[in-house]
């Protein structure tokens, strides 16, 4: 047997033995738990992951229970996690499960990508897990193990490329009990690239891997995997519009489903603070206070926050001035779905 026939054997072998098996997504076969960490898991990591897992399952602990719930609820146990795309298109997943699969997970790769949110990576790695399917995975630490132990030289950052490498990962799978080895090879290589070939440092030393590794042979991991073209980062200056009664009620926008927080609710947004003011009646420019600027990093963008604060002795009606909006009580802002530079606002 080659090296690389025994790759996925030794990865199996090593997962058993000293991969993770305490995460709480583990030790089950339910597509519903494993499809729920798996979105979460995207740019996301573990530590962040665990406490937002654990309160989407005591919410909502079964497929149909997350299908049934509001959008306002799903977005506000979501909020704080980032790439809010990922909340709304895992609740249209939840409600196509049950509308058209009978509340049933397809079991093949193929049909899960099908479903809204599930790319070629995600539908493998549920498919892998509860149903055995010999089929590749390929995140972000899978790329990160494969590329150094093939010695992977070319470009990532061209389409062309990464088929190359999906094409590679295909031919790497276990050949022994395929059906029952899948699970934990796939966990393994996830493990193996998230506590052993991480980007920095990779601990050599102890990996399964590292005797027929053409990156460690070479004495150069780190240079894996290449990844020349980087998007370039922006800024963006906003300016938020504060306005809370004496009572604690905030007034409070929904976001366009597209673009910064998208779906979410938010204090109005304006491009400046001129365009601010053009938005409210004069009578209430000289009680504007200008709070102190806020950077909140984005994976590709700054964005520089202004809070404006205006305080009002009881609610008015700002909506016909600015758009759809409502007024927010103290007690039921907290469950809405807010980005979390917002949240961190209103909670001062």
């Amino acid at each position: 047997m080659t090296a690389h026939q025994s790759f996925g054997d030794t990865v199996v072998a090593w997962q058993k033995k000293h991969g993770r098996h305490d995460l709480p997504w583990q030790n089950t076969q339910d597509p519903y738990v494993v499809w729920l960490s798996e979105i979460m898991l995207q740019q996301t990591q573990v530590t962040t992951v665990r406490a937002y897992f654990a309160r989407f399952m005591a919410r909502f602990p079964t497929v149909a229970d997350l299908a049934s719930a509001h959008q306002d609820e799903v977005m506000g146990l979501w909020s704080g996690l980032g790439y809010y795309s990922r909340a709304r298109n895992m609740h249209r997943a939840a409600q196509d499960v049950v509308s058209l699969h009978g509340g049933v997970f397809p079991r093949s790769a193929d049909a899960l990508q099908t479903l809204p949110g599930i790319g070629r990576s995600t539908a493998a790695a549920v498919a892998s897990l509860c149903f055995g399917e010999p089929i590749a995975i390929l995140d972000g630490n899978v790329k990160r193990v494969l590329t150094r132990y093939l010695g992977f030289k070319e470009d990532l950052a061209f389409a062309q490329v990464e088929k190359k490498v999906w094409a590679m990962a295909q031919t790497l799978l276990p050949q022994h009990d395929v059906k029952q080895s899948m699970p934990p090879y796939t966990q393994g290589l996830m493990d193996l690239g998230a506590t052993v070939c991480t980007p920095k440092k990779p601990q050599c030393v102890v990996c399964p891997l590292a005797q027929t590794c053409v990156a460690k042979l070479e004495g150069q991991p780190e240079t894996y995997p290449v990844k020349t073209r980087k998007l370039k980062r922006t800024s963006e200056q906003l300016w938020l519009l504060q306005a809370v009664t004496r009572a604690g009620d905030v007034w409070l926008m929904q976001r366009p489903p597209i673009g910064v927080w998208g779906g979410l609710y938010c204090l109005p947004v304006f491009q400046s603070f001129d365009a601010l003011l053009a938005a409210l009646p004069t009578t209430h420019h000289a009680q504007l206070q200008e709070g102190g600027v806020i950077k909140h990093v984005l994976t590709h963008k700054d964005l520089h926050l202004h809070p404006v604060a205006l305080n009002l002795p009881s609610p008015e009606q700002l909506g016909t001035l600015m758009g759809e909006g409502r007024w927010s009580t103290k007690t039921d802002w907290p469950s809405l779905g807010l980005p979390a530079p917002i949240r961190k606002l209103l909670e001062r």
